[in-house]
């Protein structure tokens, strides 16, 4: 049977990439991950990060480029993660997060990244700092 897919946004907003402080589950919280979650049945990974990013932050957005690779995060799901703009609204921590941050490139490392995150991360960061400003 195949891996179940979690979906992960690179959310980028004025040069900025979102990090979210989970809340839960015990083991988990405190530690900070691009926010997301699984693709449901008969959704498309690129939908189910729109719908995830809306329920978790309460915001709009556009799913721009998947990067390359996959991170296994417990038995039956894997982590794949895309790079996302912000269209609409402000960021809030609505579900399973307790703090958002914006991070310039510099910042990225200032926070505690989940293990199977930090892969996508530093490719998001490395996309970030690459990307024409203004």
């Amino acid at each position: 049977m195949a891996d179940r897919v979690v979906v992960g946004g690179a959310l980028y907003d004025q040069g900025r990439l979102l990090a979210a402080r989970r809340s839960a589950p015990p083991e988990l919280a405190g530690r900070w991950e691009l926010p997301g979650g699984k693709v449901e049945p008969g959704e498309s990974a690129e939908q189910a990060l729109v719908r995830e990013l809306r329920e978790e932050l309460g915001v709009e957005t556009e799913p721009l480029e998947r990067i390359p690779g996959e991170w296994p995060l417990r038995a039956g799901l894997v982590l794949r993660v895309w790079t996302a703009r912000l269209v609409s609204g402000e960021a809030r921590p609505l579900e399973d997060h307790d703090e958002l941050r914006w991070l310039w490139p510099d910042e990225i490392d200032s926070v505690d990244w989940l293990d199977q995150d930090r892969p996508a991360v530093a490719e998001a960061a490395r996309r970030l700092r690459a990307a024409p400003q203004g």
